[in-house]
C-alpha cells in the first residue's frame, strides 16, 4: 500500500509565500492578482485549451463519464450525463518542494 502524504496547497499559502518574495505589495493587490490569474486559467480551460505554466503545473479539463445513479431512499434510477471538472497535475519541481 502507498502511504504517501499529498501535501495540500491552498489560495492562503500562494497569498502568503508572494507577500514574502514581494513586501512592497499590498494584501489586497496580491489578492486581485491571484484572482485575474485564476479566472484566466478557468476561462481557458473551459474553452478546452491546456494552461502550463512552467515550473508549478498544468491545468487541463478532465471529462467524467456518463453513469447512473440510485437514490436509495426511493430506488428510483436517474442518469448524470458526462461532467467536466478541473484537473490539475504538479511539475516535478514543485513536488520535490
Amino acid at each position: 500500500m502507498n502511504s504517501k502524504k499529498k501535501e495540500t496547497f491552498i489560495r492562503s499559502d500562494i497569498e502568503s509565500s508572494l507577500r514574502k518574495e514581494f513586501p512592497s505589495l499590498s494584501k489586497v493587490e496580491i489578492s486581485s492578482a491571484i484572482d485575474v490569474i485564476l479566472e484566466a486559467i478557468v476561462e481557458a480551460v473551459a474553452l478546452d485549451e491546456k494552461v502550463e505554466i512552467r515550473g508549478f503545473g498544468t491545468f487541463s479539463k478532465k471529462l467524467i463519464r456518463p453513469r447512473k445513479f440510485i437514490n436509495p431512499k426511493t430506488k428510483d434510477v436517474s442518469y448524470l450525463g458526462e461532467t467536466a471538472t478541473l484537473h490539475f497535475k504538479p511539475s516535478k519541481l514543485l513536488i520535490k518542494k
